[in-house]
C-alpha cells in the first residue's frame, strides 16, 4: 500500500464545484487585489478566531514580521522565540532588525516552556513569540502572565493551529496579535502562498494593513517604509470556501490522531501528548524514536511517506551562525530535531490506511 505523507485529493474533490465557482466569480469580476473577496474572508476569519480584526497578507512569515514592525520592534530589541520551531518564526524577528532569543521547549508538547522564559528576559526584550507547534496551543495563560508582568507584547505564531483551542478559546485571539499561514499544506490552506494577521487591536490592524501595502494609508500616500504583502482576491475566495469546512476537516484529523495515540504501542516510539484543556488540530502528528532514520527508511520501504519537522534546529542553521550558539547549548531542541518523525496525517485517510500505518509502526523492531 502507498500512503502519502499528505494528500489534498479527497478534500479538494469534495469542494471542487465551490472552488470553480469562486474562481469564475473573481475572474469575471476583473478585480484581483483589495476587493470584496478579501473583505469577506477577513470578516469571516476574524469571527472564526473570535477576534475583531483580520488583515490578509502574502504569507505567514510576513504576518509575523508585519506585527513586530507595527509594534515598533527593531534594531537593538530582542524577541523571545522557541528553540524548536520552523525557521520563519525567527526570520520574522531578524527581518525587523531585532534579535531572536531562543527558549527551550517542553519535551512532552514540543512547545515553548513558560518556566524557562523569564531567565531569558533582558531590558531589550520587547515581545514573546508563542508558537502553537504542530497544531497544539502553547500554555497561553502562563505566557500571557509573563507578558503582563514584564510589559511585553505576546504574539501568537498560529501558522499550524487553525481552529485549535486553549480552554475553549481559539488560537489567534489570546495574544496581542497572531500570525497565520495559509500555505497549501496547512489545515486551512490556500492554493498558493497566503497569510493573515488577526488581532483585537484596531490601531495595530490599521498599521499592519498600511505596512503590507507599501506603507500606504491611501493610494500614492506613504506614511511608512512598507512592504508589498497582500492577500489577493483569488486566494481569499478560495479560503472562504475552505473555511466553511475547516472544523469538519480538523475533526477528521483528530479521528486519525486518536487511533494513532490509542493503537501505536511500540515502546521504541514516543507519541505526542495532548495537554488537558487544549484542542489539538494535528497539523503534524510527530512521533519520537531514538532510531529515527532507521524508522523512516523502514516506513518508506513499506510505502508510508514521512517527513521531519525539523531536522536541523534554527541555532545550527548556517544563516544563524552569527548568533554564536554552539552545539549543545540548546540540547532539547537538538534532541527533538534528531528524533522526531512526522507520519501520514491528512483529511480523508481511510481506516484501512490508518491501520496499515499503525501496524507498520508496531512491527518496527
Amino acid at each position: 500500500m502507498k500512503i502519502p505523507f499528505a494528500s489534498f485529493e479527497k478534500m479538494h474533490g469534495e469542494i471542487e464545484s465551490q472552488m470553480q465557482e469562486a474562481f469564475e466569480r473573481v475572474y469575471k469580476n476583473n478585480w484581483f487585489i483589495d476587493g470584496k473577496e478579501l473583505e469577506k474572508f477577513e470578516k469571516e476569519f476574524a469571527a472564526y478566531c473570535g477576534a475583531k480584526y483580520c488583515v490578509g497578507c502574502g504569507n505567514g512569515l510576513d504576518a509575523l514580521m508585519l506585527i513586530l514592525k507595527a509594534y515598533g520592534i527593531g534594531e537593538g530589541d530582542e524577541v523571545i522565540v522557541p528553540s524548536n520551531t520552523f525557521i520563519a518564526t525567527a526570520l520574522a524577528v531578524s527581518y525587523t532588525g531585532a534579535t531572536p532569543v531562543f527558549v527551550e521547549p517542553e519535551l512532552d508538547t514540543y512547545n515553548i516552556d513558560p518556566g524557562r522564559i523569564e531567565e531569558k528576559i533582558t531590558d531589550r526584550t520587547k515581545a514573546i513569540m508563542a508558537v502553537h507547534l504542530y497544531g497544539q496551543p502553547a500554555k497561553m495563560d502562563e505566557i500571557l502572565a509573563i507578558g503582563k508582568k514584564y510589559n511585553l507584547k505576546v504574539v501568537e505564531d498560529s501558522a499550524q493551529a487553525h481552529g485549535a483551542e486553549y480552554h475553549g478559546v481559539r488560537t489567534g485571539s489570546m495574544g496581542d496579535a497572531a500570525g497565520f499561514s495559509f500555505y497549501p499544506g496547512k489545515n486551512l490552506g490556500a492554493l498558493g502562498d497566503a497569510g493573515a494577521v488577526v488581532t483585537n487591536d484596531a490601531e495595530l490592524a490599521e498599521k499592519v494593513r498600511a505596512l503590507g501595502n507599501y506603507g500606504s494609508d491611501y493610494k500614492y500616500h506613504h506614511i511608512y517604509m512598507g512592504n508589498n504583502s497582500r492577500l489577493d482576491e483569488m486566494q481569499a475566495a478560495f479560503l472562504s470556501v475552505k473555511l466553511q469546512n475547516l472544523d469538519r476537516w480538523n475533526e477528521d484529523r483528530r479521528r486519525i490522531a486518536a487511533r494513532y495515540s490509542n493503537e501505536i504501542i511500540n515502546p521504541q516510539i514516543i507519541l505526542p501528548k495532548e495537554m488537558d484543556g487544549t484542542k489539538h488540530v494535528y497539523h503534524i502528528y510527530g512521533v519520537k524514536c531514538d532510531r529515527r532514520d532507521e524508522l523512516e527508511a523502514y516506513l518508506n520501504n513499506l510505502g508510508i511517506m514521512t517527513n521531519k519537522h525539523y531536522p536541523i534546529p534554527i541555532h545550527m542553521q548556517e544563516c544563524y551562525q552569527s548568533l554564536h550558539i554552539s552545539e549543545g547549548e540548546l540540547p532539547l531542541a537538538e534532541e527533538i530535531s534528531s528524533t522526531i518523525l512526522s507520519i501520514p496525517m491528512s483529511y480523508g485517510m481511510s481506516e484501512e490506511e490508518v491501520t496499515y500505518v499503525i501496524e507498520a509502526l508496531n512491527q518496527f523492531k
